[in-house]
Order: structure tokens, then sequence, then C-alpha cells
């Protein structure tokens, strides 16, 4: 009745599929019908009424659109200081040459500096940084 009054066609069990096939969920046919299960206790797609179509529908809605939230959010490795960009760029080619990954970088700034990632470092905790890791790189040729 409220679809009629809308004007919009109520789903149907064609529009769950749709929406569990869409690019940002990928479910496949078990997981759509674990998820059908999970909210009306069915295990038939068919045996659902147009209420719990509505409500499947719903819920697949609201994960959809989570999914596609959470991958337009902004990255928190991206961009960073941009004071420190060519700093950064300094620790990457350093931090190749140790054969290091980026989490071991982001380590050694924590604790050095209490801080989760390099992005975050202010100009001076990078140049320390930066000057800790040519230390390690010459250390390394010197032992090789």
């Amino acid at each position: 009745m409220a679809a009629a009054r809308t004007g919009r066609k109520q789903p149907s069990i064609r529009t769950l599929w749709a929406i569990a096939k869409s690019p940002e969920l990928h479910m496949t046919d078990e997981d759509l019908h674990a998820l059908v299960y999970r909210e009306t206790g069915k295990e038939s797609m068919r045996a659902l009424t147009q209420g719990q179509i509505s409500e499947v529908a719903r819920v697949l809605q609201n994960m959809k659109d989570s999914a596609a939230q959470s991958s337009r959010a902004k990255r928190t490795d991206e961009d960073g200081n941009p004071e420190t960009a060519a700093l950064r760029r300094k620790m990457f080619m350093l931090m190749k040459e140790l054969g290091w990954s980026p989490a071991q970088v982001d380590g050694l700034a924590k604790r050095m500096f209490q801080v989760e990632r390099q992005e975050w470092l202010d100009k001076r905790q990078c140049m320390k940084l930066v000057e800790a890791l040519k230390a390690m790189v010459e250390r390394k040729a010197a032992e090789g």
C-alpha cells in the first residue's frame, strides 16, 4: 500500500538477486540464501511474503550502500602532510634499499615518535626518520 502511494514498485525476488549480484556486494548464491534464512527463517525464497521480500531488500540495500560508502571513504595513507611529500619519497627509496615494507617504516615511526603512520609526521620528525633510515642503509652497506 505504501508503494502504491509513493508510486514505487514493490521489490521482488528478482530485485533481491539484482542487489546481491551488484558490483558492490558480489554475493554468491549461498550467501544470499544464508541472508534470507537469517532475516526470515525461511530456506526458500519462493516461500517469502511480500513483507519479507521488502525487509530482505532493505537489508541488502543497506549492505550495498555501506560497501559503496566505505569504498568512497578517503584513505588515510594517501596524501599525508604536503610539507613532507619529498621526504616521504626519500623514505620510500631508503625503504626499498633496506628491503623493508611500508608497515616496517610505520613501525619505526611509531617507535620513534608514537605516531601510527609515517604520513602523519611533521617535517622535523620526517627528517629524523630519513636520517635514521640513511644510517641503517650505511650500516647494511658496511656489513655487506
